[in-house]
């Protein structure tokens, strides 16, 4: 599914609290059929910016528009699915009974309900559970939260913090569940954990004290930061190198690695490709590796919130 229409464009947004600005003049892009991800530490302002895209709240500044449309548009609310990050349920009811119930609220009935109410079981793999929703695991019910959010047939599916009170399991559920929509709806999932995004999306917004620090791919996040680091591997001596590579003007850490080579992150590339044959032939050292290496999410995160790299 694509479209020259973005699926969400947020322009400008800012929200006050009194004296605290939880959304500071942020501006999305959000590719129609995409998985976007909005990642940030918590505190950082997602759930603010998911509750004014939704209309639950009201922005002090800026625009939304969904499909092209305002979001005070009563079709927009027709076009939307939303999963808040600690989600409802009567815990009476089977899924199959509450996913009946979500679509009468929106005025779905007969063969076009019946059809959908399987469907999103069956993605949701809930089809043939009869236990009642009080009885869910946490994964469970959260599957169950994105199916109940898809029952409208959204064109746009909006989800706050969908795997973070999960354990691993419950979260590849949940994930898999997104994996499933992609190019059929659009997802925009907020979320605190890396290693999600990594997984799943194909764009990613981070958001650090209300505003957006860069909005990318998340290959092409990679790819900005993984020239700037060396893979290196030597016959011996490791540690004399490491400590070498430390002292070099164009080195701002050195790592080991699992297979017993090490990762340099420069400065200065060009001097890094010449100045690392000279370190390791200085030595006497044979160089068995020295190539770029690629970077994940979590390094390209904690450089641009702040922090130490690890």
């Amino acid at each position: 599914m694509t479209s020259a229409t973005p699926a969400i464009e947020v322009s400008g947004l800012t929200k006050v609290y009194g004296d605290v600005r939880a959304v500071d003049g942020i501006d999305l892009d959000v590719p129609t059929g995409s998985v976007f991800g909005f990642l940030g530490p918590n505190g950082a302002g997602k759930t603010t910016t998911l509750r004014i895209i939704t209309g639950l709240a009201h922005a002090s500044a800026g625009e939304v528009r969904i499909l092209g449309r305002s979001i005070t548009d009563p079709e927009t609310s027709r076009s939307i699915g939303f999963l808040p990050d600690v989600p409802g349920f009567y815990p009476w009811m089977t899924a199959e009974e509450f996913l009946r119930f979500s679509g009468g609220l929106f005025g779905i009935a007969g063969s076009t309900l019946e059809k959908r109410v399987k469907g999103l079981l069956d993605l949701a793999g809930l089809s043939g559970v009869k236990t009642r929703v009080g009885g869910y695991s946490r994964g469970m019910k959260q599957r169950l939260g994105v199916a109940q959010a898809l029952i409208n047939a959204p064109e746009v599916l909006l989800l706050d913090e969908p795997t973070s009170a999960l354990d691993p399991l419950g979260r590849k559920e949940v994930l898999d569940m997104l994996v499933e929509l992609r190019g059929r709806t659009t997802v925009f999932f907020s979320t605190h954990i890396l290693a999600d995004v990594e997984r799943v999306c194909d764009r990613v917004a981070i958001l650090n004290h209300g505003t957006v620090v860069t909005q990318a791919g998340v290959d092409e996040l990679r790819s900005r930061y993984s020239a700037h680091r060396l893979v290196i591997q030597v016959d011996r001596d490791q540690d004399a190198l490491a400590d070498d590579l430390r002292r070099q003007e164009w080195s701002s850490g050195v790592e080991r690695n699992s297979d017993g080579g090490m990762a340099v992150t420069v400065t200065d590339l060009e001097a890094a490709q010449h100045g690392i044959p000279a370190l390791v032939a200085a030595r006497g050292l044979a160089l068995r590796r020295l190539e770029s290496g690629e970077i994940g999410l979590e390094e390209v995160f904690v450089d641009l919130v702040g922090g130490e790299r690890r």
